[in-house]
């Protein structure tokens, strides 16, 4: 962290935010602007926009300034993981839903994560991802589940490089809408829709995009299978309890790619569910994963708890 250090800016037609990265390159863009705007730098004593630009002889006051190495996530004791699994190399953890697993920033808190490098600190500066500290994947934050964490910058190597041959297996449950007799195998080119302000994957080959909107779509192949193991009836209508299996972690894959064979995850209103009265959150669930163990090399399967709609 950079604390109350003062420049002089002699050249004029700089951009300030562009003055103080180029005085410190142990920061970022991203955190110049967080200080700008937050007050953490001043103009001739004076708050000023990030896009100001310098005339030339200011003094620049930096009160508080972030560096890149100070993008780790917050530990946070008031989040209590559910840990499933731990030994020396790995962790795994049951994620309730509507918890988000990772934070966006270096200052948001009541994430798993923060959760869990309060109890595990050695896995803060794992990873490739400063705010994922060494966690191996992502779920939604309303799908409940099974979250995978490594302890040490091997396992961490050795999983991510399974999840890239996509030889890990993941297995959901999901609560659909409607009666659905038999399984299957789905495949979809997703992506994410340009039209909305939020993320929703659609399919890239089949839509109502114009044609340049469609040039420009960057796809990922998603393949979802899905068998039926249970059939309920709630207030007459039909719902099917599915356990599906994926290789490919595309954004919302089972959830876009269920919804668009017609079989909607129950409260999944994003992709076009009916909305279920004092539930919140949607009935998707990460059951179990299995993988190849990075320190012993053996098969390995790691499960959480059914939820209590399943």
């Amino acid at each position: 962290m950079i604390e109350n250090r003062t420049i002089r800016v002699e050249e004029g037609g700089v951009r300030l935010d562009a003055a103080v990265l180029l005085r410190f390159p142990s920061s970022t863009r991203a955190f110049v602007r967080e200080a700008v705007e937050s007050g953490g730098v001043l103009v001739d004593g004076r708050r000023a926009p990030k896009g100001l630009k310098l005339r030339g002889g200011e003094t620049i006051t930096v009160l508080s300034l972030a560096e890149a190495s100070d993008n780790t996530v917050a530990p946070d004791a008031a989040v209590l993981p559910r840990c499933v699994f731990e030994d020396a190399a790995l962790l795994a953890f049951d994620k309730p839903a509507g918890m988000p697993v990772q934070p966006l920033s270096r200052t948001e808190t009541g994430t798993l994560m923060n959760g869990v490098v309060a109890k595990y600190p050695e896995c803060i500066p794992l990873g490739d991802r400063p705010l994922m500290a060494g966690a191996l994947h992502r779920i939604d934050a309303d799908t409940s589940g099974l979250v995978l964490v490594a302890r040490t910058a091997d396992a961490f190597a050795d999983l991510r490089a399974q999840f890239s041959a996509q030889t890990v297996k993941k297995t959901y449950l999901a609560l659909v809408e409607g009666s659905v007799a038999v399984g299957g195998t789905l495949e979809n080119d997703l992506a994410h829709d340009p039209t909305l302000p939020f993320c929703r994957m659609i399919d890239s080959a089949h839509n109502r995009l114009t044609q340049a909107q469609r040039a420009a779509l960057k796809p990922l192949h998603a393949v979802t299978s899905y068998r039926p193991v249970a059939h309920t009836t709630v207030e007459s209508e039909e719902r099917t309890l599915l356990e599906v299996t994926i290789y490919t972690g595309v954004t919302h894959q089972i959830r876009a790619q269920l919804a668009l064979a017609g079989m909607h995850i129950v409260n999944d209103r994003l992709y076009g569910a009916f909305a279920v009265e004092g539930q919140t959150g949607h009935c998707l669930h990460a059951l179990a994963a299995n993988f190849r163990h990075p320190v012993s090399g053996d098969e390995t399967e790691i499960r959480t708890a059914p939820p209590a709609w399943a």
